[in-house]
């Protein structure tokens, strides 16, 4: 055709244009507002093919410049009335018809991989604490310590008895030493080194001078307490397993000495689930006692957890 407008197409508004002609469509005019006269424009290969009828034809223009009778299958909107109508759609608050994932659903929950939580139970009698210190190391493995928001199942004890050449008992009555005659399922908290508070729990009756010290226990509730008096921010068994560990998780001091361990409210022993197995070998640091009583298997823990103080290789099933 002479002087007149094809078009290549109407979805990318690509064509080949006398600028001097006269044609209704003005869509083309802002493009060539610049361009000198007399100058044709290139002719831009469109990314999509032409629009087509229903019959599958290529659509185009007449001589007159109308079009034909068959229009595009569809009207695609440009990238910027897409951006707009996005910004409106925000702004009305229609976050899902925006097309906004943050804003229509919300993070998945992160799944967190714990150990079984054992069930709480009451505070134990006096009477269970009443025996012999051999007797009541075992069975106190898998008990539960609280105090506050904080559980923790015990999970590693040692024995200390009368006439033990390592017991605190072997120098008598004195200031520091008087809890551990006391009557049994009483609390007796020591400083160590001057450093660790060490909880141990009276064994046996009034005046025979026998404990359980508490080495190593797990956590059940109040991580987030035992990790900041800890001043660790772990999950692992470093956090509890030694026996200063457990007293700074429970923020003791030897005040908390001659503490009934058996009355609510407090520091308390509570009843837990009994261990499936138990491993037994000797005691921890106390090369000062004699031999025998170096030797005597009166190291107790809970067989087949990770929450045992070192060392483990003097472990052995009972």
């Amino acid at each position: 055709m002479s002087r007149g407008i094809s078009l290549a197409t109407l979805r990318g508004y690509a064509f080949v244009a006398d600028i001097d002609a006269v044609h209704p469509f003005h869509l083309v005019r802002p493009f060539h507002a610049t361009l000198p006269p007399n100058t044709r424009t290139q002719t831009v290969k469109p990314h999509l093919s032409p629009p087509t009828n229903a019959a599958g034809e290529a659509s185009s223009m007449t001589t007159s410049g109308a079009p034909t009778a068959t229009p595009p299958r569809f009207k695609r909107s440009s990238p910027r009335k897409k951006s707009q109508l996005r910004s409106r759609r925000l702004a009305s608050g229609d976050a899902q018809a925006a097309g906004s994932p943050a804003l229509t659903r919300a993070p998945p929950p992160v799944s967190l991989e714990v150990d079984a939580v054992p069930p709480i139970g009451r505070a134990l009698p006096r009477e269970f604490f009443e025996v012999d210190a051999l007797d009541l190391a075992p069975r106190l493995l898998g008990k539960l310590l609280r105090r506050d928001e904080v559980v923790l199942r015990i999970t590693e004890v040692e024995a200390y008895r009368p006439n033990d050449s390592a017991c605190h008992g072997r120098f008598g009555i004195t200031a520091r030493t008087a809890p551990v005659f006391g009557p049994g399922g009483h609390a007796y908290v020591y400083l160590c080194y001057g450093l660790h508070m060490m909880l141990n729990v009276v064994a046996d009756m009034e005046g025979v001078g026998a404990a359980v010290l508490i080495r190593s226990c797990s956590p059940v509730s109040g991580l987030e307490t035992i990790q900041r008096r800890r001043g660790q921010q772990t999950e692992k068994p470093i956090l509890l397993t030694g026996p200063g560990k457990v007293g700074q998780a429970l923020g003791l001091s030897t005040d908390w000495s001659n503490h009934p361990l058996y009355t609510p409210g407090g520091l308390e022993v509570l009843d837990g689930p009994e261990p499936e197995g138990i491993l037994i070998g000797p005691r921890v640091g106390i090369e000062y006692a004699s031999p025998e009583h170096v030797a005597a298997p009166w190291r107790f823990a809970i067989a087949g957890t990770p929450w045992i103080s070192a060392p483990k290789n003097t472990l052995r099933p009972r």
